[in-house]
C-alpha cells in the first residue's frame, strides 16, 4: 500500500512538472549544456569515476541520476561563466574537474557531515587518477563546499574557484523540480515513512527549499537558480493540493 501511495504521488509530480515545463536554463544555455553532456559521456576518466559511484548503489535518494545531472550542469556553468581569456584548453580542463566533482560529491551521502566525509573519500579515490595535485585538491575543496547553509572556504587556487561555485549551484538546481519528481520519493519510501507524515511536514520543507534561492554562487546560478526553485515550489504546492484537497 505504501509503495502504491508514493508511486501515485510521484506520477502526480511528474505530470505537474511536465505541465510547468523545464527550467529556463536548459533553453537559454542549451549549447553549453549539450557540450558539457557530450564531454561527460565521452571522457574515460569521468566514466571510471562514475563506475566507482555505481558500485556504491543509491545513496539516500542521491544516486546516479542525481550525480549525472549535477556533473553535466556544473560543467555547463563552467563553460558559461569561466573567463574566456583563460583559453579553450583551460576551460575544457575545468569542465572535466567539474564532471569529476559532480560524480563524486555525494559519495558519502549516507553519513553525517557528508560533504566533509565525501571530500575525504574523494581525495582517496582521486589519488589513483591522472590529475595534478592541484586539480585533485580543487575537486576535494569543491566537494567540501557543496552543502547548503554552511560557510564555504575559498579554494587555494583562485583560478579554480568557479569549480566550487559551479558544483554548489548545479547541486542546488536539484532542489527545484527534481526534488519532487525524484529525490523525495527515493529518500522516504524505502524507510516506510507514511505519506501522511510527509505531508504533515510539507510546509516546513517548502520553507527550507525557498531559502535556497538566495544562496547561488555563480553569476549564471544567481540568474537561473531561482527559476529552478520557483518551479519546484509550484510543483510542491500543486502536489500538496491534489493530495490533500486543500492549499498549502
Amino acid at each position: 500500500m505504501l509503495e502504491g501511495e508514493y508511486l501515485e504521488a510521484q506520477r502526480l509530480s511528474l505530470r505537474i512538472a511536465s505541465e510547468l515545463g523545464p527550467p529556463i536554463f536548459y533553453a537559454e544555455k542549451r549549447e553549453e549544456v549539450e557540450r558539457s553532456r557530450r564531454g561527460f559521456e565521452e571522457d574515460p576518466m569521468v566514466g571510471h569515476a562514475l563506475s566507482i559511484v555505481e558500485e556504491r548503489g543509491e545513496l539516500m535518494g542521491h544516486g546516479l541520476s542525481h550525480v549525472r545531472k549535477v556533473a553535466v550542469d556544473a560543467g555547463a556553468l563552467v563553460l558559461v561563466d569561466m573567463d574566456r581569456k583563460a583559453g579553450e584548453e583551460a576551460r575544457n580542463r575545468v569542465v572535466r574537474l567539474a564532471h569529476l566533482a559532480g560524480v563524486l560529491h555525494d559519495i558519502k551521502r549516507e553519513q553525517p557531515e557528508h560533504a566533509l566525509r565525501g571530500a575525504e573519500e574523494a581525495e582517496r579515490i582521486l589519488g589513483g587518477f591522472d590529475l595534478s595535485a592541484g586539480e585533485r585538491l580543487a575537486i576535494v575543496q569543491a566537494i567540501r563546499n557543496h552543502e547548503a547553509f554552511k560557510p564555504a572556504t575559498p579554494l587555494e587556487d583562485a583560478s579554480l574557484q568557479i569549480l566550487s561555485d559551479a558544483l554548489y549551484d548545479a547541486d542546488k538546481f536539484r532542489w527545484g523540480p527534481d526534488n519532487f519528481t525524484e529525490t523525495v520519493w527515493m529518500m522516504v519510501a524505502p524507510h516506510g515513512i507514511p505519506l501522511a507524515l510527509l505531508l504533515d511536514n510539507f510546509r516546513t520543507s517548502m520553507r527550507g527549499i525557498a531559502r535556497i534561492s538566495e544562496t547561488f554562487r555563480t553569476p549564471t546560478g544567481r540568474l537561473y537558480g531561482p527559476d529552478f526553485i520557483d518551479r519546484g515550489l509550484r510543483i510542491g504546492e500543486r502536489l500538496y493540493g491534489e493530495l490533500t484537497g486543500r492549499p498549502i
